[in-house]
Order: C-alpha cells, then structure tokens, then sequence
C-alpha cells in the first residue's frame, strides 16, 4: 500500500543516494510494506547468488505519517496472501497470533532500523540485518514488531549488530529524527512510495518487477491481482554496482 503519487512525477534533480558511494543501493521503503519486502527479498537472494556483497541504506518511507493512519490489516492481508501464493518460499502467511498482537505501529522498528546505522551500533551492514529480522518477524513469525523487547531480542540474532549499543541509543531517542527528516524529505516528487531504490549512476526505480492492477477501491472491497513478476530488475541494479 503507498499513498497516491503523481502518475508522472517531474525528474529528480538528485539521486537519493548514500553520498554518492558506488557500492551502496539506497532503499526506501516502509516496514509494513509487502510489496517492498518482497522487493527486498529478491535483491538481497539475488546478491547472495551472485557472491556480490551488498550494502543498503534503508531510508524510511513511512505510510502511516503519510497517510495518518495504521496500515489498515485488511490491505496488508490482501498483499501478504498474492504475494505469498506466487512466492512460497518467502514463508509468509496470514496472522495467526493474537490479535491483541498485531502492531498498530511499526515506528518503533523503522526507528530502530535507523538507529542502528551508527558506526558503534552495526553500520549499514547490522542495520540492513536488523531490517531483514523484523520483516520476517513480522510476515513469517508474526511477532509484534512496535514492542522494544522484541526489536531488542531480534537485534540479539544480528550478527553485525550490537545490541546492547542499540538498546542505548534507542533509550537517547536515536532514530526518531531521523525518520521524521526522511518521511519530510520523501514528500517531494523524488520518492515515489515505498519502495524506492536509488544507486550511483542515476539509477532509479519505484517498485520494481511487479506488474498488477487492483479491481477497485482497496478501502471499499478491491483486491490486488498480480499479473506478473520480473526479477531482471534486481541483476541490472547489481550489476549497474559492479559497474
């Protein structure tokens, strides 16, 4: 679910990159966003089949600031059910824990993920561990990712993050300035929902690979239909890297 865009955006006068680094992919995209962890999950597998290392700067793209509101269950359920048909192997299902459980913020985690971009912490790499632990968290495990315990013990399995470093920053408020300077940042027309991948080179692509319609209104009864997926994106974005 994104919130409406111009359909024809006017051109970015700059990438929205990670300083220029060649070698990094910047990634903006909203936690509870199916279509961007499933964009995720190919990149990253895609990356892991070539032996190509991967550095991503998660950028937030926060759909409840944009859109003044929890993402409604019944659009990301909708999402998680396509897209979980076509892609078994991503494990996702619908949630079964209690719904008492089911986050009505994912703030809490999209900060985190932020937070632990600072050097002491994890750097890119224990920050794109700990964005990957909360998805699968979430889709796969349905554990509630707004709750500080949990990011915490999911910290605790990344191998590049430290997380009692973590747990400090986020008790200083680390990561909350951060999300509010990029959710001001994404209401330009640069970024055009979530997700949104920008590299060096003027590399640039907003949810890349699918090709779907929805049969109406998402608020009044629409459902999403997937019509085909093309994974070619994610090797033309690795290799524009290696080049």
């Amino acid at each position: 679910m994104t919130p409406v865009r111009d359909a024809n955006p006017a051109p970015s006068p700059r990438p929205r990159t990670s300083g220029g680094d060649p070698a990094v992919v910047t990634a903006w995209s909203d936690l509870g966003c199916p279509w961007a962890s499933l964009a995720l999950h190919t990149l990253r597998r895609t990356a892991a089949e070539r032996g190509q290392d991967l550095l991503i700067d998660h950028r937030a793209f926060p759909l409840e600031l944009f859109n003044r509101q929890p993402t409604p269950k019944h659009i990301v359920d909708a999402e998680v059910v396509m897209l979980g048909a076509h892609f078994p192997e991503l494990g996702w299902r619908l949630w079964d824990a209690p719904a008492w459980e089911y986050p009505s913020t994912v703030l809490p985690a999209i900060e985190a993920v932020q937070a632990a971009k600072a050097p002491e912490v994890g750097g890119l790499r224990g920050s794109d561990q700990l964005d990957a632990a909360l998805r699968r968290a979430f889709y796969t495990e349905h554990r509630c990712i707004a709750v500080h315990s949990v990011i915490l013990d999911l910290a605790e399995g990344c191998p590049d993050v430290d997380a009692a470093a973590l747990e400090a920053a986020l008790a200083r408020g680390a990561g909350r300035r951060e999300v509010y300077e990029q959710w001001h940042e994404a209401q330009g027309p640069d970024i055009q929902g979530s997700p949104h991948f920008f590299a060096a080179g003027g590399y640039t692509a907003h949810n890349p690979g699918p090709t779907y319609v929805f049969t109406g209104d998402l608020y009044d009864g629409g459902l999403p239909r997937l019509d085909a997926y093309d994974p070619a994106w994610a090797t033309a974005l690795l290799d524009s890297l290696a080049d």
